[in-house]
């Protein structure tokens, strides 16, 4: 009888560290990233939006500061896998206390 329970508690330990493994919650934390400089982006460019596709989110072109080049370089649009209820917040420039600030793109409700 003893090694029925002994098994049996080794099987439920099993099964259930393999459940918990298995488990994969939507990630819910988000990490913002802010770049201050003095120089302001170009204007965006226009980029032709390819058709949609199931299952994908475009995410559009933006200027990135390259500090290594000192100047702004263009960023190509791109497709992302979707997440269920979210929607794609594109990178963005905002004007800050006499400079330029970028906000990176994110997933939001």
């Amino acid at each position: 009888m003893k090694t029925l329970a002994r098994t049996f508690a080794v099987l439920t330990a099993l099964g259930l560290g393999l459940g918990a493994s298995a488990y994969a919650p939507d990630a819910a934390a988000r990490t913002q990233i802010s770049v201050g400089i003095n120089v302001a982006p170009p204007a965006p460019r226009y980029e032709v939006v390819p058709p949609p596709r199931v299952g994908y989110a475009w995410a559009p072109g933006y200027w990135r500061w390259d500090p290594y080049a000192h100047r702004h370089v263009w960023v190509v649009g791109r497709w992302m896998p979707a997440r269920h209820g979210y929607v794609y917040r594109q990178p963005r420039w905002e004007h800050y206390r006499g400079g330029w600030r970028f906000h990176d793109g994110y997933w939001g409700h």
